[in-house]
């Protein structure tokens, strides 16, 4: 997957662009505060429906700007070219797929693969569970298609949730309950189904990735946790059980929508929390576990955003990853402030190199 063409207008302080990004290695350069963040931002926008500096209404679109727009072209496998576009004001947004209206964004962010490395990615390993669900069902969304594709499954899931939850506040009858419960437990029971399995084929890739990447922590071990007792009993009797708090509480307490994971480390005592540094480098081996595992399912790599990569990374570690990077033919976008020797030192791949001044951007 390569991004051949972005437009992007409205996003933060970037003047309106049109870019022709290179096939492999883009530096994106200038100083701080320039909009280099904000360009990765967009393009994250429109893989995720949200930067990863939060959500859209949160400054994203530029102040006095009616909306944001995005728009890419890229290329696939054998050639395959799709295009997608994204308006959205904050509040709402409309967007396209190849000449179609979509009306999930779900769909539209379906589309285009990209995996974004930046100065937040250690709260995939630190912060609230929610991160890491999302981590979960954004590589379930990438790579189940056909008749078995995971977002319906995932809107099915949302949909009865969202029912029950209505009728908990309202203190409905039981037997509006029931029929949500019957409705909610089998969609969970499938979709947690699909995590762990998720989970077990990442292991293999993760476990690797984390020897490689942090040696002293030792062999990583990702250990899922379904939202409910799953192994003492079904989901369906773990609502009926919860019932009577969770019309107290007023929302669902058990099942998929309160799953979580964990690192756990052979080498790190059971409790210790990782240092700031071993957190980055055990969410880069789960972002380099998804990635390869997308590789394998869809035959080629998703676009990597590193934002600050010098900022994030020792020497070291950078070219370890670039290497890896290298090898894959991934199409990849580096932001920082100067090229850095590692970026320069030698590295035998395609280059192109971009220069960010107050929002303007221009390729060298």
């Amino acid at each position: 997957m390569r991004l051949i063409r972005l437009a992007v207008s409205g996003v933060r302080n970037l003047e309106p662009l049109e870019l022709s990004p290179g096939p492999q290695l883009n530096l994106v350069l200038g100083a701080n505060g320039a909009g280099k963040t904000s360009l990765l931002e967009a393009i994250h926008l429109l893989a995720y429906g949200r930067s990863f500096r939060g959500r859209v209404r949160d400054g994203l679109v530029r102040t006095g700007a009616e909306a944001l727009e995005v728009f890419a072209e890229w290329a696939e496998p054998n050639d395959v070219r799709r295009r997608a576009g994204l308006r959205h004001g904050g509040q709402s947004w409309t967007g396209r797929l190849d000449g179609e209206s979509v009306q999930q964004l779900g769909d539209l962010c379906a589309a285009l693969a990209a995996i974004s490395f930046e100065p937040g990615s250690h709260a995939l390993v630190t912060a609230g569970a929610e991160a890491r669900r999302r981590y979960l069902d954004w590589g379930l969304f990438h790579v189940e298609h056909g008749e078995d594709r995971f977002h319906p499954l995932w809107r099915r899931y949302a949909r009865a949730l969202k029912q029950r939850n209505a009728l908990l506040k309202q203190r409905s009858p039981a037997a509006q309950l029931d029929a949500w419960d019957t409705e909610l437990a089998a969609a969970g029971e499938q979709l947690d189904q699909r995590r762990r399995e998720y989970v077990e084929r990442l292991q293999p890739r993760f476990g690797a990735l984390s020897i490689s990447l942090a040696p002293q922590l030792g062999e990583g071990l990702l250990d899922y946790r379904p939202g409910w007792r799953r192994e003492q009993l079904p989901l369906a009797d773990a609502l009926l059980l919860a019932r009577e708090r969770d019309q107290a509480a007023g929302f669902t307490s058990v099942g998929p929508h309160r799953a979580d994971w964990r690192v756990l480390h052979a080498q790190r005592p059971a409790g210790e929390a990782l240092s700031r540094g071993q957190a980055k480098l055990t969410a880069l081996a789960c972002l380099l576990a998804q990635a390869e595992d997308f590789a394998a399912s869809r035959g080629h790599w998703p676009v990597f955003l590193l934002d600050d990569l010098a900022s994030e990374l020792d020497q070291d570690h950078q070219g370890r990853l670039l290497d890896r990077l290298r090898a894959s033919g991934a199409q990849v976008f580096v932001t920082g402030t100067e090229a850095g020797p590692v970026l320069m030192g030698g590295q035998d791949w395609p280059l192109a190199v971009f220069h960010v001044e107050h929002g303007r951007i221009r390729a060298a």
